[in-house]
């Protein structure tokens, strides 16, 4: 082989050596993009549950809308499926004493124990007259929003049940929906007609303005309810009861506030929160208007009625349902919408987004529980969701 070969070879060899390097230059410096972990939002979907892959962390779909937000989420934790089961999952309260969480299914008419050491879910109640929201006074004390009954009752520690609140003046009322207690303990209550159906509770009787033209058969299968549960439903009001006298006293009206659902206090419970959503079985006018409203108290008495937040997202309007408070002020607010944007918002004291929570469904209710206060329990539809947070549950759950 002629030197001018071994030239010719070492130069053509030299000369790929060098266009594979340059090759490889060139595309370093335009980075090739990146794989995209399964979220909510991507094709094919993320997957949940105990036999789905280890999730991705951070995990996508958290996000932070403000860099507030990422103080307090956890970046190690991931969004879980803990349970499925039932039909219409409402009303998560944390029991302190217990150690348990204690949720509603309001279709099934039953009440759930999820066990904290073992993430194992029980019947609690049998039969809860179609309870929606719950929540534990300072004693411990369950206090239970019954759609069936028209009812909010407070559980004994002896075992007995104490009915707080059936009538006003004179009435009985619609279907209490959400119940939360003040640190001054009264009681306070949303009383919407959402559980005047056939569903999650029972309509009026006919002539009442939650039986579709008289039609409905309210009193099918509920004896107890035919005898003794109210049959007309009333206008939508806010409630407190007096913790000393226990008066049942209407802190808002229709007029104010139409379709008030989830209610929670600030951490120093100088504010009321109300979520105003649409328009019930029954209801006179338009409904109310998705958004969050906040009020002052004082002596027990509402006033300075504002927007908190109007559950806008990118051009779509949330259906806001229950929400929470944190130890910082910050309201973890379950809602309602699209793909993709459904799940939990979370607003700073302000009123301004800061994050959110992608979830495959709406969610309808939430608390925070856990020995820490720092888990996040949240119900969608059939199905509860939790997440390990950087912040804590304000207030009673």
């Amino acid at each position: 082989m002629s030197p001018a070969a071994l030239s010719r070879r070492s130069l053509l060899l030299g000369g790929v050596t060098a266009a594979g390097l340059m090759t490889v230059r060139a595309r370093a410096g335009t980075p090739a993009p990146l794989a995209q972990p399964p979220s909510v939002v991507t094709t094919p979907p993320r997957q949940w549950g105990p036999h789905a892959p280890a999730p991705y962390l951070p995990d996508p779909d958290i996000l932070a809308i403000d860099p507030s937000f990422s103080n307090l989420v956890y970046g190690n934790a991931n969004i879980r499926l803990a349970w499925r089961g039932g039909d219409w999952l409402e009303g998560p309260a944390w029991s302190t004493q217990g150690r348990f969480l204690l949720l509603s299914d309001t279709i099934r008419a039953q009440q759930y124990r999820y066990l904290w050491e073992t993430g194992t879910v029980s019947v609690f109640r049998d039969y809860s007259y179609n309870s929606n929201g719950n929540t534990f006074d300072a004693e411990g004390r369950l206090i239970s929003c019954e759609h069936g009954m028209r009812r909010v009752v407070r559980w004994e520690h002896d075992g007995s049940c104490s009915v707080l609140a059936d009538r006003y003046q004179g009435a009985p009322l619609n279907s209490p929906n959400d119940v939360v207690v003040h640190p001054d303990g009264g009681i306070w209550f949303t009383d919407p007609g959402y559980g005047d159906t056939i569903v999650e509770g029972h309509p009026d009787a006919p002539g009442g303005r939650a039986n579709r033209m008289g039609r409905e058969r309210w009193a099918m299968d509920g004896e107890v309810v035919a005898q003794f549960a109210g049959h007309a439903r009333q206008d939508d009001h806010v409630f407190r009861i007096d913790p000393h006298t226990g008066e049942l006293r209407a802190v808002l009206t229709q007029q104010q506030l139409a379709g008030p659902n989830g209610l929670c206090f600030s951490p120093d419970g100088s504010i009321l929160y109300v979520i105003s959503s649409g328009a019930g079985p029954g209801q006179d006018g338009p409904g109310g208007d998705q958004r969050i409203h906040a009020y002052d108290l004082k002596d027990g008495d509402v006033r300075n009625g504002r927007v908190f937040a109007d559950m806008m997202l990118d051009g779509h309007q949330l259906g806001p349902d229950g929400m929470r408070a944190d130890i910082f002020g910050n309201l973890w607010c379950g809602a309602g919408g699209p793909l993709g944007l459904c799940g939990v918002v979370v607003y700073s004291p302000a009123g301004r987004m800061i994050g959110r929570l992608r979830l495959p469904r709406g969610v309808s209710n939430l608390t925070f529980g856990g020995p820490k206060r720092d888990t996040l329990f949240m119900c969608a539809a059939d199905a509860l969701f939790t997440l390990v947070v950087n912040t804590q549950g304000a207030g009673l759950s």
